[in-house]
């Protein structure tokens, strides 16, 4: 590596302890609420818009999760995405929607995304990335049955929605076979009233920040095998660490399997199937191990992606992030 290769190597280790560093102290939060994923290492837009255009095409994704199945109330979230990179192929633009529900509260992201990317090397690229947009929050409690009927913070609720702005901001550092990122998807700590009249502690819900650190790489074993390993973790000040690490077996660049744990919550399984250069189809299943375990059916993702070409020159290598 000669000096000037060192020189970039170093300033990049300092922008990215710098970022994490801010990002961190911009997570004095007290509760975890942002949806999780399986395939989060498929739905990285989501949660870091650095990530738009990285995959040199114009892709859409979508997710359905459905978690603890055949229990009254349980969380269901979808997610849906599509990113690009703009003709100069700095910049990358987005649009994500997420829409996530449990119990009686709905809440749905509408974000659009954008990036830019400086090359580091001939091989390795850094993306800032902010994403801006609109938090839609749902109550729907009037109706609940309560230990207490006269409870003010229910039977007073009238709020049927909800709408505050939000911005969020990334880094990425990617190349062909890794990546590692860091972000936090909404910055401001907006409050929501569900009774649309008062705010105090009892019937205000608060949006709070959270940090997520991503990582990931493939490496070859043979001519027709390859690993795969991948972890996010979701930091939140006064909550648990919640960490997810992954390992999936690639066979041929077309079909993969794999297992991978949730920290003190699930342990789980996915497999995924590319049918062309352009379509991507995966399927997980999480077996809980948390107090849930014995009163739920646990839970089940489904996971589509495409890549639109445009241009006769399709992407030249498997795209595996």
């Amino acid at each position: 590596m000669n000096r000037s290769q060192k020189m970039i190597v170093m300033k990049t280790k300092v922008w990215l302890t710098t970022a994490v560093l801010a990002l961190l102290w911009a997570a004095d939060v007290h509760a975890q609420q942002d949806p999780q994923f399986t395939h989060y290492m498929y739905n990285t837009l989501s949660v870091n818009p650095a990530y738009a255009g990285s995959r040199g095409s114009l892709n859409v994704s979508a997710l359905h999760r459905q978690q603890w199945i055949g229990f009254e109330g349980a969380p269901m979230t979808q997610t849906v995405y599509a990113h690009m990179p703009l003709p100069n192929e700095k910049m990358g633009v987005g649009l994500s929607v997420v829409n996530d529900k449990i119990g009686p509260l709905n809440q749905t992201f509408i974000y659009g995304d954008y990036s830019y990317t400086v090359r580091l090397t001939s091989a390795v690229k850094l993306a800032f990335g902010i994403k801006a947009g609109l938090n839609m929050f749902q109550p729907k409690i009037a109706g609940l049955s309560t230990i207490d009927a006269s409870d003010p913070s229910f039977v007073n609720s009238t709020l049927e929605r909800s709408i505050k702005p939000n911005l969020g901001a990334g880094l990425y550092l990617h190349h062909e076979r890794w990546y590692i990122g860091a972000s936090s998807p909404r910055l401001l700590e907006n409050k929501f009233n569900l009774n649309g009249v008062s705010a105090n502690d009892t019937n205000t819900v608060k949006e709070i920040r959270h940090l997520f650190l991503i990582g990931g790489l493939v490496f070859p074993i043979n001519s027709e095998l390859k690993l795969k390993p991948t972890v996010q973790t979701k930091l939140v000040k006064n909550a648990p660490l919640s960490l997810d690490a992954t390992v999936e077996a690639l066979i041929r660049d077309q079909f993969n399997l794999g297992v991978g744990m949730r920290l003190g919550d699930s342990f789980y399984g996915l497999v995924g199937y590319q049918f062309n250069d352009q379509f991507k189809a995966g399927m997980s299943y999480d077996y809980t191990i948390g107090p849930l375990r014995n009163v739920n059916g646990n839970t089940v993702e489904i996971f589509l992606s495409y890549d639109f070409f445009f241009r006769n020159d399709k992407i030249r290598s498997p795209r595996y992030f």
